[in-house]
């Protein structure tokens, strides 16, 4: 006798070849395999990027080198501030577009030199 999760699968099987039709059933089954394939292929890259980082923290003499501190991430803001005055652009009292536009302007005109 069938439980309820066969009859649910039967169900959602049957509403899938009515929808779709039987020709498009292979070309889902494959793209729901390449997905698969691509979601392992994922997981198998993060796995072995783990396992060599954790590789590299520790050391044959039971030691654990401290990892580098990362980077600070900038913001957009920052980002464009430390262009502005790389660029020796003043910066008070203007709007990030106004900041933009100056920096673009200032691009042109080097590059054009």
């Amino acid at each position: 006798m069938l439980d309820g999760w066969e009859w649910i699968i039967i169900g959602v099987v049957a509403i899938v070849i009515i929808m779709w039709g039987p020709a498009k059933i292979p070309e889902f089954a494959k793209a729901l395999g390449r997905a698969r394939g691509e979601f392992t292929k994922a997981q198998k890259e993060f796995t072995d990027a783990a396992t060599a980082t954790e590789s590299t923290t520790t050391t044959t003499n039971a030691t654990v080198t401290a990892p580098k501190p990362a980077p600070a991430i900038k913001t957009k803001d920052e980002m464009l501030l430390e262009t502005a005055q790389r660029l020796g652009i003043p910066t008070d009292g203007k709007t990030r577009e106004r900041i933009s536009e100056e920096i673009s302007l200032k691009v042109k005109l080097l590059s054009s030199e």
